[in-house]
């Protein structure tokens, strides 16, 4: 949807960063022929390990769920942590995000990709530790919905990245006019969309 919009402010301003409609539908039409199938393809092949499985599990469980306390410390609750981790998680990254910003908004080279890629392992480290000891206090607090606070406690780097990038816009860039705000914004929030996919499923 952002590419769309940004495609459609590109088109209505002239500019040469205009994708032409026929690609958009070949693209979409590759993705469609090749997500389907596996789509159903994972479908049939679940459906059929399920069944070879004979539907026994390892354990008993319990179908009634047990209660989650509401008497917790700040540190065992989704609402403190998942900030917190996503605050960690920037911090091992924010310096070098301000020259990967400048050599993509000011047009500067960028030639320091060894330490970019020491930068992204270090990252790497970082999401999997926080994540692990935010699934402690989740487990801690008896707290058995883990799964989203795992994924938001990585991704919720996103929000820093997106919040940097304002700063940066504001105190770094002499841009203005609609094009180039709607652009910035537009290709950062996707930057920050992919960073927290990336950064919630390490």
């Amino acid at each position: 949807a952002i590419f769309t919009v940004l495609n459609a402010i590109s088109l209505i301003y002239g500019t040469i960063n205009t994708i032409p409609f026929m690609a958009i539908i070949k693209i979409f039409f590759i993705w469609i022929f090749v997500s389907v199938p596996l789509n159903v393809l994972g479908t049939l092949l679940g459906r059929h390990a399920k069944f070879i499985a004979g539907g026994q599990f390892p354990c008993r469980v319990n179908s009634i769920p047990r209660p989650i306390p509401d008497e917790v410390p700040w540190y065992g609750k989704p609402s403190g942590l998942i900030p917190l981790a996503g605050l960690l998680c920037f911090g091992s990254i924010f310096i070098e995000l301000y020259y990967v910003l400048t050599s993509l908004w000011n047009y500067k080279f960028y030639h320091v990709y060894g330490f970019l890629l020491g930068v992204y392992g270090i990252l790497t480290i970082v999401v999997g530790m926080t994540s692990i000891i935010v699934v402690y206090f989740c487990l801690n607090a008896e707290n058995y919905h883990w799964q989203w606070t795992a994924f938001g406690s990585g991704a919720s780097t996103a929000g820093y990245v997106f919040v940097y990038g304002i700063y940066y816009f504001l105190f770094k860039t002499q841009m203005n006019g609609f094009l180039q705000t709607s652009f910035y914004f537009g290709y950062m929030s996707l930057i920050s969309i992919t960073m927290g996919i990336l950064c919630g499923t390490p």
